[in-house]
């Protein structure tokens, strides 16, 4: 499986989300409030793509769980 810009920057956000979740909950700590300011319009923005992201994830995530890989030949030994 080959990820796209997409891919990647989903992978990306939602990673820096999860950093900064862990932040908050282990030092009460908000970077993304710390570097672009408390629910300032820039914060708001990145609050709202890490979420997205996430959706996005959930979805490919999901797709790609339904894909079903056939063989050409039934004689095949896995």
């Amino acid at each position: 499986m080959r990820l796209n810009t997409v891919d990647w920057i989903a992978y990306a956000l939602t990673i820096i989300g999860g950093i900064n979740w862990g932040l908050i909950g282990a030092f009460d700590f908000n970077l993304v409030a710390a570097i672009f300011g408390e629910m300032s319009t820039l914060s708001r923005i990145i609050y709202i793509l890490v979420g997205l992201s996430a959706l996005y994830l959930i979805y490919t995530g999901t797709k790609l769980g339904r894909t079903v890989h056939h063989t050409d030949s039934p004689n095949i030994v896995r």
